[in-house]
């Protein structure tokens, strides 16, 4: 069991949604979320003061899946949300030790679905 975590833009969401949807991947958390990286900021004049926004918004997806289902999860998610540009985001894998349902009860792989 995985969890995977990306920091996608947030324009990019549908996509990655629907990419997901083709991979037969329907369960995802999403939040959105703030974050700097390689982009660094931009600067914002405001009557007459300039401001330095280095906080961006993003949107981060959370996804558990068993392991035969990384891989595809990893590709539908490039395919959505690549554009080529500086910001198009980051892919994070963890291995995830314990899953529960917590309306059944099930555990591991039956919990994940």
């Amino acid at each position: 069991m995985k969890k995977i975590e990306a920091i996608i833009q947030p324009d990019a969401l549908e996509s990655v949604k629907e990419a997901l949807f083709e991979a037969d991947i329907h369960k995802m958390t999403v939040h959105k979320v703030r974050g700097c990286g390689q982009q660094k900021g931009y600067t914002e004049s405001y009557r007459g003061k300039v401001y330095k926004v280095n906080l961006l918004e993003k949107v981060k997806i959370e996804i558990a899946v068993n392991d035969e289902f990384v891989d595809l999860c990893i590709d539908a998610i490039i395919k959505g949300a690549r554009s080529g540009n500086i910001g198009d985001g980051k892919i994070f894998v963890t291995e995830l030790t314990k899953c529960v349902r917590i309306r059944t009860g099930e555990t591991g792989n039956e919990a994940i679905g």
